[in-house]
């Protein structure tokens, strides 16, 4: 159980850190710093893209327009945040 529950938090660790790549490299392209006509940076964006939408797109429609500022990046990292730490109050008791 132990390893079940390190491994959610890993899993849960990984995906923060590809919504703060994301949000680098979003920012990178919209300032001109990278290009998304070389190959790489276009497959890497194309990547963290495809995996961070499905789960940034509810809150993005429950959150209010920004104007140009996307809030909803740091609202999931927080939220997800909040269940893992949840996860280790709730389920660290029984397994120690």
């Amino acid at each position: 159980m132990q390893s079940v529950l390190m491994l959610i938090s890993t899993v849960i660790s990984l995906y923060i850190w590809c919504l703060i790549l994301q949000a680098i490299l979003s920012w990178l392209v919209a300032f001109n710093v990278i290009n998304t006509s070389n190959r790489f940076v276009y497959m890497v964006g194309d990547f963290l893209y495809r995996i961070t939408e499905p789960a940034l797109r509810p809150i993005r429609a429950i959150l209010p327009n920004m104007g140009g500022i996307d809030l909803s990046p740091i609202v999931l990292i927080l939220l997800l945040s909040f269940i893992k730490s949840l996860m280790f109050e709730l389920l660290a008791p029984l397994i120690y």
